[in-house]
């Protein structure tokens, strides 16, 4: 609904006991399966495997797509013919969480009943608002070049939380310097806490280890996440000086 361009929708179901499964299988969409809740990151890799086309869209199941949503992304998307991007959409929430890249607070619902859907349509594009630097999360458009390159999702960060950033990070360590929220292409966020569900893993933790600066610093000060999209590449950082700092405050061992 809303959408565009032609795509192939991939589910992916946790347990699927509840007659999702039955409801796919009768629409004939796409989908991989697993017993029990694996999370965010590898329920992503099994369904990347399923996918044909050339570009990769990750959207939470807690997200209502407004119109022209895709074609936004891939009017972006196509400005790069070289596929070096990381494109997000701009998300409207209920709630004001400090997220400077999301339209917020306009409250049109907090599920799916509940969502005031006459309004929200009436009232989003009037909202005026900007293309931004730092795309971490959904809904997020990648290249399959550059999905298989850095191999996904790190499945490490099982269930998931720093998963996003990580992804990020590991596209930036390959070269990537277009970080670009797009701010045509809108979805609403019911902002679900599906993440109470299952036990999470320490991803702020997880992530000084493995990239020796903090998930904060990275989208702040490298991705610059949250300000005017000016239409340029992100430049290079200095992250020797930000692993130093990082390291010695959450005394984790210095490496040289």
């Amino acid at each position: 609904k809303h959408s565009v361009l032609p795509h192939k929708i991939i589910f992916h179901l946790n347990e699927g006991n509840d007659g999702t499964r039955e409801w796919l299988d009768k629409m004939r969409i796409a989908y991989t399966l697993s017993s029990e809740n694996i999370g965010i990151c590898k329920a992503m890799n099994q369904s990347a495997t399923l996918a044909a086309s050339d570009y990769l869209l990750f959207l939470n199941d807690d997200m209502y797509v407004l119109p022209g949503w895709d074609k936004a992304l891939m009017d972006a998307a196509l400005q790069y013919p070289d596929h070096r991007f990381y494109l997000s959409g701009t998300l409207i929430e209920p709630l004001s969480s400090g997220n400077r890249c999301a339209i917020a607070p306009f409250d049109f619902g907090r599920t799916p009943d509940a969502l005031q859907e006459e309004e929200l349509l009436n009232t989003y594009s009037s909202i005026s608002w900007h293309d931004w630097y730092g795309a971490t999360w959904p809904p997020s458009l990648v290249h399959r070049i550059y999905w298989n390159k850095v191999g996904g999702y790190s499945e490490a960060f099982s269930p998931g939380l720093y998963s996003d950033p990580d992804f990020s990070m590991k596209l930036w360590r390959i070269g990537i310097r277009v970080f670009r929220g797009v701010g045509a292409s809108r979805v609403y966020h019911f902002m679900s806490r599906t993440t109470a569900r299952i036990p999470m893993n320490n991803g702020h933790r997880q992530f000084v280890k493995k990239w020796q600066m903090t998930a904060r610093y990275f989208t702040q000060h490298i991705l610059k996440m949250g300000k005017r999209f000016e239409g340029k590449p992100l430049q290079g950082h200095d992250e020797c000086k930000a692993s130093f700092w990082h390291r010695l405050r959450l005394r984790l061992p210095l490496t040289m």
